[in-house]
């Protein structure tokens, strides 16, 4: 069943690679540390219970209770190739640019593991933990597309495990009145009831997209879709280091079908790096969004807008191109203190009671180099999920979507140029919009398994019509428990 609840008691948030995080690859299984009590055997009346007193103090009591401890954990491990695909070059430059996907056959894979932890402080206030390791081997080195096929890839990694920390935060949970919902346990997230007028207040490390755009249906490569662009609208760029994390805070009000969110997070010292710049006055990613639950027919849905300002250190495409005076121009050369605005929308939509819809548009200003996230100026998805409850498979989901992602005039005239970004560079540009189509089925093994096949078929890679198409093949393994 795709309805919004069972969508959001799936999905584990944690997101990687640029990561981040939401799922119908099935329902996600998460068990409890907590455990019930056992019922009270029953006294007879001519002999009365004695009465147990407590001698601990009070706040180690309240510390060694199991509900107000939390334990999961996840596991993805993804594994893709392409074959060869033809290349038409102009003139005599070679097939295979600086940062060109490979027109040879390649494979890659990902391996992550991540432990969610958590400790209920006080009422409403929660402390969460999550240690992760990576380990990966990257196809073309992260080289030649906009959206990437891989949502679990990153700069950061390679072959040697890696243990870091993904999240380390504080959240405040201020109730202000309106109904009451219970809510399940999961990933960094406790049982017990939420009340729709509330005030949500973040503070740590976390990803940017744990909080903000969370489509129902397209948000975490580990139990949905693989291709960056469905993470999260393709253009937004989110303020992330390598791995896909940053440092910062949100606030979130909710008043009944509405949501206010304001969040205001670190950057990356360099482009694409990993240390993260912590002077958050100077150098930060800020997004607003406004976001609203409806009823449609009967089913469930919401639409979020989300615009953002990135200010940072970038290079400029213009600028870079009067530099080189009709050389080879380099963004590098011309980092200054700039800003990069955009917005996306957001929605997704149940149909029925197992076919679920969803869309995205997401825009940038186009003006200066990617700095965090895709190398995608403007992305349109679209996209179905369906729960196998047709075929008596209640816990699979099989889905389809589409995306199309392009650049900005001076982006395109950057590697047209010779220019290279963080993902991008075949030394020349025969300019269309890159394509992509994805579907994938999940298949629920046992408890808390689901094995995926993923196809991906990708129409002018890098946005060169001189390359490809060319296929993506994938498999996946997700665990949760």
């Amino acid at each position: 069943m795709l309805d919004a609840e069972a969508v959001l008691a799936h999905r584990s948030i944690c997101l990687s690679s640029k990561v981040a995080l939401a799922t119908v690859a099935g329902a996600t299984l998460v068990v409890s540390t907590a455990r019930a009590e056992p019922p009270a055997p029953e006294v007879s009346p001519a002999a009365p219970p004695s009465v147990e007193v407590d001698e601990r103090p009070a706040w180690l009591a309240r510390a060694l209770r199991p509900e107000d401890w939390s334990a999961n954990f996840q596991a993805t491990y993804i594994w893709q190739m392409h074959p060869g695909f033809s290349v038409q070059p102009p003139g005599l430059l070679p097939a295979n640019g600086a940062h060109s996907l490979n027109s040879q056959h390649e494979t890659g894979y990902t391996l992550t593991a991540t432990l969610f932890l958590g400790h209920r402080l006080w009422r409403g206030a929660e402390l969460f933990f999550n240690p992760e390791v990576l380990q990966s081997t990257t196809m073309s080195d992260l080289h030649g597309l906009g959206g990437l096929s891989n949502g679990e890839n990153q700069k950061a990694a390679d072959t040697t495990a890696r243990i870091y920390s993904a999240r380390v935060f504080f959240r405040q949970t201020i109730r202000l009145g309106g109904n009451e919902a219970p809510v399940e346990t999961g990933a960094n997230q406790f049982s017990g009831s939420v009340s729709s007028r509330r005030l949500v207040v973040t503070v740590g490390q976390m990803a940017l997209i744990d909080v903000f755009d969370n489509n129902a249906f397209a948000h975490d490569p580990r139990t949905q879709f693989f291709n960056w662009a469905f993470m999260a609208g393709g253009a937004s760029d989110y303020a992330a280091d390598a791995r896909g994390y940053t440092v910062g805070f949100a606030v979130e009000y909710y008043r009944d079908d509405w949501a206010f969110r304001f969040g205001h997070f670190a950057q990356p010292k360099e482009s694409n790096g990993l240390p993260l710049d912590y002077r958050l006055w100077a150098h930060f990613g800020e997004n607003l969004e406004v976001e609203h639950r409806h009823s449609l027919w009967g089913r469930q849905g919401s639409v979020r807008i989300t615009p953002f300002l990135n200010y940072a250190k970038m290079g400029g495409f213009s600028d870079a191109l009067v530099a080189a005076n009709g050389g080879i121009p380099a963004v590098g050369d011309v980092r200054r203190d700039r800003a990069k605005l955009g917005f996306g929308v957001s929605l997704d939509q149940n149909l029925t009671r197992d076919l679920g819809l969803f869309g995205r548009y997401s825009w940038n200003d186009g003006r200066t180099e990617t700095y965090a996230f895709a190398e995608i100026d403007r992305s349109l998805t679209a996209g179905l999920a369906m729960g196998g409850r047709l075929w008596f498979r209640l816990r699979d989901t099989v889905a389809v979507a589409f995306v199309q992602d392009s650049l900005s005039d001076s982006h395109r005239d950057y590697l047209a140029a010779g220019g290279l970004g963080n993902f991008l560079g075949d030394g020349w540009l025969n300019y269309q919009p890159e394509r992509v189509l994805e579907a994938y089925y999940a298949f629920h093994a046992f408890s808390g398994l689901w094995i995926t096949l993923d196809s991906q078929y990708v129409m002018n890679p890098g946005y060169n019509a001189d390359r490809g198409p060319v296929t993506f093949l994938g498999c996946r393994l997700h665990f949760e428990y």
